[in-house]
């Protein structure tokens, strides 16, 4: 069966990103009423504001519990309840691990994996004013399989799928249903901005998905509860056959990255016929007026 979008309280984060943009598009578009949770009170507000119904725009860091705080209880007086948690929000650094500062990492922790398990966890009473309440986080394949360039993003998102599981069978009994959606690469600016970085190649074996293909598998868990979904489930066989042997890696990744690197090239020359970055010299840098 189809869920029904219509007259439920939606609440994303990350909501002004690419994804999380186009999740809020399609649940207006279906009856929804959304909450748009974004860092970025600009893009917060312009992504509300363009809705087919306005949503409503809430900004502030989401690793700052003031700030959680504040966010329930918005919601709570505006809607008195929250039907579908949407855990969206995200970022990478390519940061090298033996370089980067010790704040850095715990800020990555923080924003990946100690905040949607704070949010979800202070919305479990709104949830449960639902009639059919749902929590839908989006993880990653680097959930599953180590990233070698960005090993703090991997420890973030085999974090949140763990315990995203083990929340999931709990809350299942205690009628909140709860998934995670495991996609690889997808087109968004932080992709493109890892990629202008030079992040880690690998995740450039296949061209990136689009935010669409992720938002039809947060749709297929709704429609279908599970603990789990792969938009691109022929990927997500290998990593996990692959990762049966862990020990053989340093010996296996070398064959890969020669065409991840090719596939990385290719995307940013993609990227560059959309006008979006540039090429300066040796180095890939954004067109000043996609920065804005």
């Amino acid at each position: 069966m189809s869920f029904d979008f219509r007259d439920k309280v939606v609440v994303v984060t990350g909501g002004a990103g690419d994804i999380g943009t186009a999740f809020a598009t399609l649940a207006v578009g279906r009856g929804a009423d959304v909450v748009v949770v974004d860092i970025d009170p600009r893009r917060a507000s312009r992504t509300a504001e363009g809705l087919s119904r306005p949503g409503t725009p809430i900004a502030g860091d989401l690793t700052d519990r003031a700030f959680v705080d504040a966010l329930v209880e918005t919601v709570e007086e505006r809607f008195g309840r929250i039907d579908v948690l949407v855990n969206n929000v995200g970022m990478t650094s390519t940061a090298r691990f033996d370089v980067r500062s010790v704040e850095s990492i715990e800020h990555e922790l923080a924003v990946n994996l100690v905040s949607p398990l704070v949010l979800t966890r202070l919305a479990i009473p709104l949830l449960r004013r639902s009639q059919d309440p749902r929590v839908v986080t989006t993880v990653s394949l680097a959930g599953i399989f180590p990233q070698g360039e960005t090993p703090i993003y991997a420890a973030s998102k085999f974090g949140l799928r763990g315990a995203m599981l083990s929340i999931g069978l709990d809350l299942r009994a205690k009628g909140i249903r709860a998934g995670s959606v495991l996609p690889s690469a997808v087109d968004t600016r932080m992709l493109q901005q890892e990629a202008i970085d030079g992040g880690n190649s690998l995740q450039f074996q296949n061209p990136p998905q689009q935010p669409a293909d992720v938002v039809r598998a947060m749709v297929s868990l709704l429609d279908r509860p599970r603990l789990e979904v792969y938009p691109r489930r022929g990927e997500s066989v290998l990593t996990r056959v692959t990762m049966l042997a862990p020990n053989l890696l340093p010996r296996l990744l070398p064959l890969f990255r020669g065409k991840g690197e090719r596939g990385q090239d290719r995307y940013l020359h993609t990227l560059e016929r959309r006008g979006l970055v540039r090429r300066d010299g040796g180095r890939w840098d954004w067109v000043e007026a996609e920065r804005v």
